[in-house]
């Protein structure tokens, strides 16, 4: 089988858990025997990025204008990749590359399957650009689906708000791969970022809005006065709010006990979740974070909002799921704190359930299944 996986960017810093969920399941899909190949833009694809593929076949088409993701066109190697696959894999929404895509397939007669990954709601910026959008291409590009990929459950109901039948729906979590993780060294990274001894939170991912950096910080600044040698790591890049939280810090009285120490990647990403407390996801909207997995299989408890799509989480003891609030994670934070031992229990129980349920092994048989189903049926 021949599986083409369309993502806008596989860069690791700028294209979050959607650039490593392609690259993963292209890996992973390899492993199984099928033959993989990438279609993207040439953002952030240095050499060292594209090491990490693994013998996957990589086309970088020219980027433009990166803040809409625009290429040139005509592009005659879509339609050559398209026609070259059995069945094509679209990651993410709001992009010219997948409503290119989306018109190749249809002319070739080749199915596709989406995966919006949690950016089916119209969110954030750009409002208006992307209510148009999906009346011009996005809503067809959805419903014409052979299959939707949905990561949690919370996605499910916006598949169904898009008229998607239930039957068409594939539930196909994220993943995460333990190899990747075994190089952590706690004080080595206490030492490359000056943390210190003391406790600290961590928070994995980028300083945008919809992440919900700001609503961390606060509630930090609010549990500070109980743990008064608690200190807060934001680990990701500038998404347009590290001058805000910076200046948030400081008007809080804590800007001494919070660190910003930019991407983490590799070794220092997996030391970064040995070292921690707890890792904190207070993001505003997601579909399913990829880093309370990464966190889980370091053994690192979790606190997520409720707005995550990981409600498992509190169910099975491996962290406590909060409402979107500062209040709300103010409280999930003095609640998790205040017993080392109960969060070390929190973070074998995690652990052990991710590898229970989330390896890429596991998740890319998923994928083989719904792929196999669906090129059967065209045939």
């Amino acid at each position: 089988m021949k599986v083409l996986n369309v993502n806008v960017t596989v860069d690791a810093v700028s294209g979050g858990g959607t650039a490593e969920r392609t690259v993963q399941m292209s890996k992973f899909l390899g492993k199984e025997g099928v033959e993989c190949a990438i279609l993207t833009l040439d953002i952030g694809l240095d050499s060292r990025r594209q090491d990490a593929f693994s013998g996957v076949s990589v086309t970088a088409l020219r980027c433009v204008l990166p803040r809409y993701y625009v290429f040139p066109l005509p592009e005659p190697r879509v339609m050559e990749l398209v026609q070259w696959a059995d069945v094509v894999h679209l990651m993410n929404h709001w992009t010219l590359l997948n409503a290119m895509v989306y018109r190749a397939a249809r002319r070739a007669g080749r199915p596709y399957v989406v995966c919006p990954a949690g950016a089916l709601q119209i969110y954030g910026h750009s409002y208006g650009l992307k209510t148009l959008y999906n009346r011009f291409i996005g809503n067809r590009i959805v419903r014409n689906a052979a299959a939707c990929a949905a990561i949690a459950d919370n996605e499910i109901d916006q598949f169904r708000r898009y008229g998607v039948a239930e039957d068409r729906i594939a539930l196909i979590p994220n993943g995460v791969d333990p190899k990747e993780f075994r190089g952590a060294d706690p004080e080595a990274f206490r030492r490359k970022f000056s943390i210190g001894r003391a406790p600290f939170i961590l928070f994995m991912g980028r300083l945008n809005p919809i992440k919900g950096p700001d609503l961390l910080l606060r509630a930090f600044s609010r549990v500070s006065k109980v743990f008064v040698h608690l200190q807060l790591v934001f680990a990701g890049a500038d998404g347009g709010m590290l001058t805000t939280l910076r200046a948030m810090a400081h008007e809080s009285g804590v800007a001494d006990r919070v660190h910003f120490v930019g991407h983490v990647s590799g070794d220092d990403k997996a030391s970064a979740y040995s070292a921690a407390s707890l890792l904190a996801i207070p993001s505003r909207q997601e579909a399913m974070s990829i880093v309370v997995l990464e966190a889980g299989i370091c053994g690192a408890p979790v606190l997520i909002t409720d707005r995550c799509g990981f409600n498992e989480l509190g169910h099975i003891g491996g962290g406590r799921v909060v409402t979107a609030s500062p209040d709300g994670i103010k409280s999930g934070l003095l609640s998790m704190l205040k017993d080392d031992a109960a969060l070390r229990d929190m973070g074998h129980k995690l652990k052990d359930h991710v590898i229970q349920h989330y390896l890429w092994e596991s998740v890319a048989r998923k994928y083989l299944e719904l792929f196999d189903r669906i090129v059967t049926a065209k045939r």
